[in-house]
């Protein structure tokens, strides 16, 4: 027995080690010589894998040895100061040597460029700065930077611009384009309806996205500031793209006093393409285009002019025929899955127009004093047209391709009409005065700011909505035609706010034990309501001694929003001038590490806490990307969760990230009575019970919101890349409108969208090799890319039509 047993245990032993013995591939070895264009050898030439950051140099006599994998493709690259790279691709077999002679032929630039940051996004508290150029190679319905910032905070509409932040809503959002403040328009319902976003991808410098707890200096809104900085040109230049979706152009340059500098861009958009697979079909006729300059002159090295101007147009056209729609009924008698054949006559036409003018002037005193005063204007006239009816029938749907009648409704259960009709008109001009400074004092950094604006909103609104189900109108009247709604409004504002800040940043420690503590005050003061307001901040980052390269930091304070044009307008369309801000105190905690990470290659990991305390809250719904408030401050409210991300290159000069959140938010509306009743056998009420609901789930409820951008490219060939962009959110609850004991109880399902993004470098920098006479000679470089939206061919839920029938209370019609 003991004679079997080692004969099995050298048997066993015998065949793993021949198992291992075959699986570990003797390497493949390319060597030789790496020489000059005068065939002279050149030492300490860097050798490396494609995609790696370590390599190998060559020796004083330009000889280099490098093992590689075997049977598999990848390609080796020769760097060396003041001359071109060469790449060299090969596909070697097990154990296989090659040699090969590299010649190095001197290159156009002789000095590498150099690129100098601060650490000031590692040590503010939520302060993101991604990098402008992912924007132009991220595949998305639409381009921009706001698609960028959606791969943080989560998106439930790829049509749209607008972002929610940590709970709050698409208004709660600063946006500052070289220190000036941009306006959206806000008559838009839908992400079809929007155009193009203010800011142009092109024409962007630097980004700095504040998801929460910053500082003084920023505005008075509640969840989010973008603050972008435009480039300052110092030759000229330009670029140009042309797509199926956008167009556009861009041109940069500097006087030959190197006084003044220009840049321009403009753009043309139309998502006709990507309409036509809407649920609703019909004709779509959208149109946006903007054009959009930044001039600077340099009076002297002390003083600095600058000129920022928009102007941005908008049109969008419905001509709908008919929709099918997935219906879910919601009864306390009967609930099922049925089919909605919706039949369109009408048309809507929108039309929005954005201008806006911004001058600032910049003193230099010395070194330590920063003086800039501003002024602009912005105006947006907005005008909304519909009048379009539907006749619809729902019923049960033939769902089984065998038969004849698959795809329709073989069972009706009820008819009605709805129409829907609307003239609405905004204007809203506003004008701002403001001074900013900076004043360094060693270890102290004070900044102040004063400005005063003045808003004139003049509002016109006509709306109403008839609806008829099995003959009868809704609310039913026996001896008078009734409508459900009627909204009829004119709305004349003069609003002067005043708004002024101070705060000192102040340097603790050297630089191996750095330590921050930032502490200011803002003030808000609204004419409309006469309220004044003061938002204490403050702010602290600490870098421990150590190896490990970790950044500590929390930031508190009170964060305030006065009311503007959408909060002010009650559901009935009446105007609440008496409306409060929207207060809340806010804590946020949170670490910034940086440590090497596979191969060698840098990585970045941050993560922060979070929580709102929110009072004075005005509840609103949300209908796509239209809010609709209740125009009372009837509510409380809180936020808090987790975010954190991870940064880094899984290939060199590759950057990728993902971003994971979870958050709780909800709110408690004053006075949300109901009644519930005791039914009998014959379903009559016999006995009644009050309840308050109490907390309930926000409209921006979303529990996990996963980003993640990744690019990458061949192993052989690196102006061949692949970009990625995924995006995942849990469910939204959804509002059924005037039932205050179901708010927020209808559920749209998570949002699931991956968009791939391909492009090839098809002429690059090198100009060494073009012909004199070549019309592509004082080109940079000219890419080809393709986008494939939707990969998974997933219909997203961003609304719901809901359709009040008698009998039944009602039809809720998903909309993707």
């Amino acid at each position: 027995m003991k004679r079997q047993h080692r004969q099995i245990t050298f048997t066993v032993l015998f065949l793993l080690s021949a198992l291992l013995s075959f699986s570990q591939k003797k390497p493949a070895t390319v060597s030789g010589h790496v020489v000059d264009e005068n065939e002279a050898p050149l030492s300490k030439v860097t050798v490396m894998i494609l995609g790696q950051t370590k390599g190998i140099t060559t020796n004083d006599s330009g000889y280099f040895k490098i093992s590689i994998p075997a049977d598999k493709a990848f390609a080796l690259i020769f760097t060396y100061a003041g001359r071109n790279p060469v790449q060299r691709n090969f596909l070697l077999n097990e154990g296989e040597e090659e040699t090969v002679t590299i010649k190095m032929e001197k290159g156009e630039k002789t000095l590498p460029e150099v690129v100098v940051t601060d650490q000031r996004d590692r040590r503010e508290a939520g302060l993101l700065r991604p990098n402008p150029k992912t924007i132009l190679n991220l595949p998305s319905a639409v381009t921009g930077v706001e698609s960028l910032i959606k791969i943080i905070v989560g998106s439930n509409n790829e049509l749209t611009s607008q972002y929610s932040v940590r709970g709050g809503s698409y208004d709660e959002n600063l946006i500052y384009v070289n220190d000036f403040e941009i306006f959206r328009p806000y008559l838009v319902r839908s992400g079809q309806q929007e155009g193009l976003s203010f800011i142009n991808p092109e024409m962007v410098r630097n980004i700095n996205f504040y998801n929460g707890g910053y500082q003084a200096r920023y505005g008075d809104k509640l969840s989010s500031v973008l603050d972008i900085q435009y480039k300052k040109p110092r030759h000229f230049g330009g670029s140009a793209y042309i797509g199926i979706l956008e167009q556009g152009l861009q041109l940069e340059g500097v006087s030959n006093n190197n006084k003044f500098t220009y840049l321009i861009g403009a753009r043309n958009r139309s998502n006709r393409n990507l309409l036509s697979r809407q649920d609703t079909k019909g004709n779509y006729v959208p149109s946006s285009a903007d054009l959009q300059a930044l001039l600077t002159y340099q009076f002297s090295p002390k003083w600095q002019a600058e000129l920022l101007s928009n102007i941005s147009q908008t049109k969008f056209t419905l001509l709908p025929q008919s929709s099918q729609l997935t219906t879910s009924v919601f009864s306390p008698f009967f609930s099922a899955t049925i089919g909605v054949d919706i039949f369109f006559e009408g048309r809507e036409k929108d039309q929005y127009q954005t201008n806006m003018l911004g001058l600032s002037l910049v003193n230099q005193v010395n070194k330590r004093l920063k003086l800039k005063w501003m002024a602009s204007r912005f105006s947006n006239d907005e005008a909304e047209n519909v009048d379009i009816t539907g006749a619809y029938l729902f019923g049960e749907r033939d769902f089984d391709r065998r038969n004849a009648t698959f795809g329709l409704i073989i069972n009706p259960l009820g008819a009605g009409v709805f129409q829907n009709y609307a003239r609405n008109q905004l204007t809203v001009e506003n004008w701002n005065v403001s001074h900013k400074g900076t004043y360094e004092n060693g270890k102290h950094s004070w900044q102040w700011g004063l400005a005063y604006d003045r808003t004139h909103i003049k509002d016109k609104l006509n709306e109403w909505e008839f609806q008829d189900s099995a003959g009868y109108a809704l609310p039913y009247a026996p001896d008078m035609l009734r409508l459900s709604k009627v909204l009829k409004s004119n709305a004349n504002l003069d609003i002067n706010k005043f708004s002024g800040f101070v705060q000192d940043n102040i340097l603790l420690g050297d630089s191996a034990h750095a330590a921050t503590l930032t502490a200011g005050v803002r003030f808000n003061y609204n004419s409309l309501n006469g309220e004044f307001l003061i938002s204490p901040r403050i702010g602290a980052s600490w870098k421990p001694g150590g190896k490990k390269d970790v950044v500590f930091r929390v930031a508190a304070g009170s964060y305030q929003q006065p009311p503007f044009y959408r909060e002010l307008r009650r559901y009935d369309g009446s105007v609440n001038t008496k409306l409060k801000a929207q207060k809340s105190w806010q804590a946020v905690a949170g670490f910034d590490y940086n440590f090497i990470g596979m191969g060698g290659r840098p990585m970045r990991w941050t993560a922060e806490a979070y929580y709102k305390n929110l009072t004075d809250v005005v509840p609103y719904d949300v209908d796509n990307v239209r809010l609709r408030y209740f125009g009372e401050n009837n509510a409380k409210a809180y936020a808090a969760g987790i975010e954190t991300s991870l940064f880094g290159e899984l290939l060199k000069d590759a950057e990728s990230w993902l971003s994971l959140g979870i958050m709780k938010t909800g709110e408690d509306i004053k006075g949300d009575f109901f009644k519930v009743y005791t039914l009998d056998s014959l379903n009559l009420p016999i006995d009644s019970m009050t309840k308050e609901n109490g907390f309930l789930r926000r409209p921006t409820d979303r529990r996990v919101t996963i980003g993640l951008f990744l690019q990458d490219y061949l192993s052989t060939n690196k102006n061949f890349k692949l970009y990625m962009n995924l995006l995942y959110g849990t469910n939204l609850p959804y509002n059924i409108p005037n039932s205050v004991r179901f708010r927020n109880a209808a559920v749209i399902d998570p949002y699931i969208r991956c968009d791939l993004g391909f492009s090839a470098l098809l002429l690059d920098e090198n100009r060494s090799n073009r012909r004199s006479h070549s019309p592509f000679r004082n080109f940079e470089n000219i890419w080809a890319s393709l986008e494939v939206f939707n990969i998974i061919d997933r219909a997203n839920t961003i609304s719901y039509l809901l359709v009040r029938i008698f009998r039944i209370r009602f039809i809720c019609c998903r909309i993707d």
